[in-house]
């Protein structure tokens, strides 16, 4: 069995009952359950849909994420999370640099590494670079005037923590920003790079190793071999191409507001939703939410 899921931005809710009684009666499923009204809905469904990918094109021209995985063991024991972009709005390397005066340039090359582009451990390298001299104390400033949460991630996180489930923020960007956004949010760990520090400012390296899309990979496993888990038990959330190989890896990986090259590699991909509609794929109702 097969569970079809649809959902929309909630701050626009524009998700039709039309809609889903259409594809309901042309996909044969059964009834409709509205996870949250005008914002999500779900059916389940014998079999997969031949026309699958023509329909979510379809509905993504009228702003609907249209998501259908296999109905057994949608719940999951395990978050894992890409922080930029992703649990927060910014990439924090970004902010760093336009402070320093060098926004545009790292920024350039920021989005060429996290669509594929370019090797990250070397684009790394290049930006941290470019940051050199910067003072330490930039980090705090930024964190505190330049760092947004990713609607629906206190949601997110409560939820499934209430539920039992672990929760690893593993991220390419830096320790000094994974920590904070942890704490903020209730991470049980997180990892990242470290930005090296001389003398009050940045020396433009970056720590060794250099944690990049293997990294993740490592961290699933490494993570769900210490608490007796399994691949099938976690969900992965991401948006680059560093995140990739988690994303395949977990028996859930969403490519939200992904880039282009990294949604295209992926079957779960939420373009419209905020961090909530992890909770929607998961089966939860707006009502179960915990904290939102």
């Amino acid at each position: 069995m097969f569970v079809c899921t649809l959902l929309t931005d909630p701050t626009v809710r524009n998700l039709e009952g039309a809609l889903v009684e259409s594809l309901r009666n042309a996909w044969g499923g059964g009834d409709a359950q509205w996870l949250s009204p005008d914002e999500a809905a779900e059916f389940s469904l014998a079999q997969l849909p031949a026309n699958q990918w023509d329909v979510w094109a379809d509905v993504q021209k009228m702003g609907v994420d249209l998501v259908i995985q296999p109905a057994e063991g949608r719940r999951k024991r395990m978050l894992i999370a890409d922080m930029d972009s992703t649990m927060i709005q910014q990439e924090c390397i970004d902010e760093l640099a336009d402070v320093a005066g060098v926004g545009d340039r790292v920024k350039d090359i920021t989005a060429c590494a996290m669509n594929g582009e370019l090797d990250f451990e070397a684009a790394i390298r290049v930006r941290v670079c470019l940051l050199r001299d910067l003072p330490e104390s930039v980090i705090g400033d930024v964190l505190a005037t330049r760092i947004t949460l990713m609607p629906g991630g206190p949601a997110l996180l409560a939820t499934m923590k209430a539920a039992g489930a672990y929760a690893a923020l593993v991220s390419g960007g830096f320790t000094a920003f994974t920590a904070a956004v942890a704490g903020q949010l209730g991470f049980d760990e997180n990892r990242a790079n470290t930005l090296l520090v001389a003398d009050g400012v940045l020396t433009g390296e970056v720590g060794m190793p250099i944690l990049g899309q293997q990294a993740k990979v490592d961290a699933l496993d490494q993570i769900t071999a210490r608490l007796g888990l399994v691949d099938a038990d976690v969900l992965a959330v991401g948006d680059g191409a560093n995140d990739l190989g988690m994303l395949r890896r977990a028996g859930m990986g969403v490519a939200l507001h992904a880039k282009p090259s990294v949604a295209a590699q992926c079957d779960v991909r939420v373009n419209f939703g905020d961090l909530t509609a992890l909770l929607f794929l998961q089966g939860y109702a707006r009502s179960e939410f915990v904290g939102a």
